[in-house]
């Protein structure tokens, strides 16, 4: 090789270094463990939608110990993924979190109840035990015993709250009459159990009316007066809708592509499979924008919890923004 050569090639190296370096570094905390409920985002990994973006997306998997919005406040993650009631109820407690995004349209979220417990519509909750999830997961089903006029204290005219894990095991053990489950996931668990369909009756949240927003892309609101900030959200939410829609017209493919950043070993291909199709009807008629119709229901089924409402006050319009999707999806 000449000297001429040499310099050229060492010079053509360093540019593509510098430009390799050059790629923006988002972190994204999840709200849960790896699995298709978050398909969206490993896919637009792993098909280049990020890098195309010119990103280097780090993806955090959530766990039972890990809350996303604490993360967020303590600088481990750039953007999380939450639901609405927990980040409004978290807003109203003096951290910031704003709704840049909302790619899930739909509430997967529902009561699994035992057919055999005395349980076929809501007017047999009284009396009953029900399980609940908390870590924020709980503001949901609050809101909609509140819309029931249940007392949540126990006793005959109100119903006892049992604090679930995140497992199915109080229904399978009789522990309780019905257990939170999603539709994508815990339903399935119990399925997988023994019980059949026949022997369950399930209330669906939308079905109910008090439907809240899940798995909203949210950020600290001081960090959106940073255009360089802005312009990273832009492009990482316009290479995750992409990863989204993608996976909603390649289900079983997203599946895979799941179970390959599953690092547990955790996650079966039947059960992501099972999942991600579940989870396209969720993300299925949002474009990534969050409907200000969708917030405001939320809002109002939070703010109807009698003596103890999730939230106390309306949060305006400064909890959600459609700074980034108005440039993102455009």
């Amino acid at each position: 090789m000449t000297k001429l050569a040499k310099t050229v090639s060492l010079g053509l190296a360093g540019l593509w270094a510098g430009m390799a370096q050059a790629a923006d570094d988002v972190t994204l905390q999840l709200k849960w463990v790896t699995q298709a409920q978050f398909a969206g985002y490993y896919v637009a990994q792993d098909q280049g939608f990020y890098e195309e973006e010119d990103l280097n997306v780090t993806i955090k998997p959530g766990g039972p110990d890990i809350a996303p919005t604490s993360v967020l406040a303590g600088g481990g993650a750039d953007v999380v993924l939450d639901w609405m009631p927990s980040a409004l109820a978290s807003r109203e407690k003096g951290l910031p979190l704003v709704n840049i995004a909302q790619p899930f349209k739909s509430s997967g979220m529902m009561l699994t109840c035992r057919k055999d417990a005395g349980i076929s519509s809501p007017e047999d909750f009284p009396g009953k035990t029900l399980g609940v999830w908390f870590f924020g997961n709980e503001y949901p089903f609050l809101s909609w015993m509140s819309h029931l006029g249940l007392s949540t204290d126990g006793g005959d005219d109100g119903v006892t709250v049992l604090k679930q894990g995140f497992n199915v095991d109080p229904l399978l053990q009789n522990q309780a009459a019905c257990v939170s489950t999603m539709t994508y996931n815990e339903y399935w668990q119990v399925i997988d159990a023994g019980l059949t369909p026949e022997e369950l009756v399930v209330f669906k949240y939308e079905d109910q009316g008090v439907a809240t927003l899940e798995d909203g892309i949210y950020v600290l609101e001081d960090k959106l007066e940073d255009p360089e900030f802005v312009d990273k959200m832009v492009r990482f939410v316009r290479a995750s809708m992409k990863g989204w829609k993608w996976a909603e017209e390649n289900p079983d493919e997203a599946a895979m592509i799941v179970l390959d950043n599953d690092n547990t070993g955790a996650q079966t291909e039947e059960h992501q499979k099972r999942m991600m199709a579940e989870v396209a009807k969720l993300t299925a008629g949002s474009n990534g924008a969050l409907d200000p119709a969708d917030f405001e229901r939320t809002v109002e089924s939070l703010l109807a919890g009698g003596s103890d409402p999730v939230i106390t006050q309306h949060p305006g319009e400064a909890a959600w923004t459609h700074m980034i999707t108005d440039t993102a999806l455009n």
